[in-house]
Parts: C-alpha cells; structure tokens; sequence
C-alpha cells in the first residue's frame, strides 16, 4: 500500500520536485569505539512520501525453480522476477536473524551512468541481500552478484554494511547504456569500492560520495570491481595512475552542495564524538574543498548507543550552522525549515540548512550487532517520523512479529490510523514545530 500511495503522489505532484527531496544519513559506529563492544550503523529513511512502518519478512525454504519478484522501492514498480534462493532468512527492518545491517544513503552520481534497463534497484539490493547473506562480506559479494547478474536500477548508493564482527561503507554506481546489438545493455552493472572501517573509529555518509583513493592491494580491507578504474578512464572521468584514483571524485564531484548539505551532516556528527573537527568547518560550510572531511576517526572517548541516538537529532546546534539561532527560527527557535532549501531574494539566492533530524523522516533506527550473545539476539531500536521528536522502541533481530503500531497496512500518508505510531509521533510532533522552545 506505502508503494502504491507513493505512486499516486508521484503522479499527482510530479516526479522531479520529490527525487529531490529525497535523503538520509548513516553514522557508523566499530566494536573497538563503542562503549559496549557492540558494532552499531544508524539510518534515517527520509522522503517527503514515506509512511513509517516496520518491514518483516520469515525466514524460508523454497523449492526449485521458485521465483521472487523484484518491485523498485521507492515507487512500487515491478522490475522483473529473479530466480528464489533456496533458503531465505528472517528479517526485520534492515537487520536479520544474523544481525547483519544493511542502511544506505544516495548520492546519485553521474546522470549518465542511469541503467533504465535495470532488473534490481538499491531497496531491492538491501532486502533481498538480507534474506540470503549472513555476514558483512557475504552480503558485498551478494549485491555485486545480484547488480551485474540483473543490471542495477538506480542512482550511486553509499551502504553501510555491518555484522558482529566487522563494518564497511560500499559505494556503487551504475555504468549507463550501450545496447548490445540485441536489445540489451552490453554495461550492465556496477563499479564499486569497499572500505573495512578500521576497529576503534567511526564514520559516517550523508548523500555524498565518500571514498576517496583507496588500496589496490589489500582484500582483507578493502575490496573494488576490476573495471572501477577502467572504466572511470574509458568514460573520460580520470586520466592518472591507478594508486591516485579517487572514487568519489570520479563518479560523483564534489560541489557546494554536496559539502553544506551532505557532508556537513557527518561533520556534525563527528565533531560531537572527535576532536580537531574545527579544521573542516570550512568544508562542512562549502567554502573549500581543499582540506576534505576524513572517511573516519577516531572517537576521543568510547561511544554508547545514547550518543548515537542524539546524533540522529541534530540540527548543528553549537555550530554556525545551529538551525535554532537564524532568522528562519523565528520566535520560538524552530529548526526546522520547509522546501525547496533554497530561495532567491533581489536577485542573489540563499540557502537553508538539512540537518540530520528533519521533518520528512519516515522511519529511522540505529542497529546493534552484540558479539557476546547469540547472532539472533541483535538489537533493532526502532522509531518513526522525525528523530528529534520520536523515541525508539528496542526490538530484536529475531522478531517474528511486528508490533501493531509498527505494521505495514496500519495507516499510510493519506488515511489516518489512531493505532499507528508513525502517526501519533507525527501528529505531537506536528504542534511541538509551533512552540519549539
């Protein structure tokens, strides 16, 4: 039904206005610098038409020649049938019974490089990846299989990728169309890159590009496609030596959005938990490139799960960016500002802040992987609308049932239900934005 709705918005208030809208954060936390040994991955499934909900899908056993269709997930559209695995495990949000974590956040990338021939789009890659991985590496090698076996339908993704033992950031993007000479696409798939993050630091994406240049020699922490550099050069985006190649660069350049909307997101959150953040200010602001925000760092003290709560409802305060000191709060030192972010005033056009909370959140989480307990026994806390605003509901990745406040079908963006959670947060939430302070 989320799906369905979704495409009637889409319909009735075009296309363009929402892909824009679209966005999300993840912060990444290793066993090393958590305060409970615990590998924790947060997530924000913001978009202006999202109905919070929690997704389930049982564990199973499918006999040969079983097929699963594949439906795009922001817009409900049915994409192709792939063959069934033979077993497939229980999954809760984006955490299974392994307590493998999946999140994303899409940076889009190059326009050219869109596949519109696609059989499998980035929501599929997650859930489906769910289903059949159980740890951080099984899961990379099954979204490469899965993106060059069924051509990959969407824009450049980040992932987040955790298990009990380990966290990565995967980056993929599409490679375009070039017809075979039979009607199919003779570029089907993906180049990617994964970074291990190192035991003891954290990181973090917010719709940019992050991996730089990255080793070309060491598997155990870092894994790429083969073609990830030749086809950069084939495609005229790089033109050096193999060790200077810089993912993000090539495939998704950096411009002052991209630093004071997305990145600047992960610096608030790393200035929270690090020190000598103040020297990428400027970064974060988008006033210079030249000294780029790390993919990690090291926490000056071990973080718990409440500090990464907390940073899911950020919105810069104590920085120049605090969203509740500007003009645009107004008397009551609102946060919050509605779209576009950006609008023209005699002539010369300004922007507003898009800080983590925002009051387009559909659903949010922040996911422990426990290594001291069973696999099953990982933690999910769950919330729904704007994080600043909702609480989380600890959940675990064993569940077999969703809750009823939770429950797809309970509600959705256009009918109301008393019983639904996203709906209760969304109403308070709706009167607290009047009297903020």
């Amino acid at each position: 039904m989320k799906k369905l709705l979704r495409t009637l918005l889409l319909a009735l208030c075009g296309t363009a206005s929402f892909v824009s809208a679209e966005a999300c954060t993840n912060f990444i936390v290793t066993r090393g610098a958590s305060t409970d040994g615990s590998v924790m991955v947060s997530y924000a499934a913001d978009s202006h038409w999202l109905y919070g909900a929690l997704y389930h899908t049982p564990a199973g056993r499918h006999r040969a020649g079983a097929e699963l269709p594949v439906y795009d997930w922001d817009s409900g559209r049915f994409l192709r049938n792939i063959p069934q695995a033979a077993e497939t495990f229980n999954t809760i949000g984006n955490m299974n019974e392994h307590s493998l974590i999946i999140a994303e956040t899409t940076y889009g990338g190059r326009p050219e490089l869109a596949d519109t021939t696609g059989g499998i789009d980035y929501g599929s890659l997650i859930y489906i990846t769910l289903q059949r991985a159980r740890t951080a590496r099984e899961a990379i090698r099954t979204i490469v299989e899965l993106a060059d076996t069924y051509g990959y339908a969407s824009g450049g993704e980040s992932f987040s990728i955790a298990d009990r033992d380990e966290a990565w950031i995967m980056e993929l993007i599409g490679k375009g169309f070039a017809d075979d000479g039979r009607g199919g696409n003779a570029r089907r798939g993906i180049v990617w890159v994964a970074r291990r993050i190192p035991d003891g630091y954290v990181s973090g994406h917010a719709n940019q590009a992050r991996i730089a240049t990255f080793p070309l020699d060491d598997p155990e922490n870092c894994l790429y496609a083969p073609d990830v550099v030749s086809f950069a050069r084939e495609m005229g985006y790089y033109e050096g030596p193999d060790a200077e190649f810089s993912f993000c660069d090539a495939y998704a350049p950096l411009e002052f959005g991209a630093m004071r909307g997305c990145e600047a997101r992960v610096w608030s959150f790393f200035r929270t938990v690090a020190d000598g953040m103040e020297r990428y200010e400027d970064y974060a602001l988008g006033r210079s490139a030249a000294d780029r925000l790390p993919l990690w760092v090291k926490p000056r003290t071990k973080v718990s799960p409440k500090s990464v709560f907390d940073a899911m409802r950020d919105h810069y305060e104590g920085t120049p960016l605090d969203m509740t000191a500007d003009i645009g709060a107004g008397g009551h030192g609102c946060p919050y500002r509605w779209r576009p972010m950006t609008f023209e005033v005699d002539g010369t056009e300004y922007t507003n802040e898009r800080a983590t909370a925002t009051q387009q959140t559909g659903f949010w989480f922040v996911a422990q992987a426990r290594p001291w307990v069973e696999p099953d026994m990982g933690i999910l806390w769950f919330g729904v609308d704007d994080a600043a605003t909702s609480c989380l509901t600890p959940i675990y990745c064993s569940a077999t049932e969703v809750p009823e406040c939770f429950r797809e079908g309970n509600g959705s963006m256009l009918e109301y239900s008393p019983t639904s959670a996203f709906w209760l947060f969304n109403r308070v939430t709706n009167f607290a934005y009047m009297r903020y302070d």
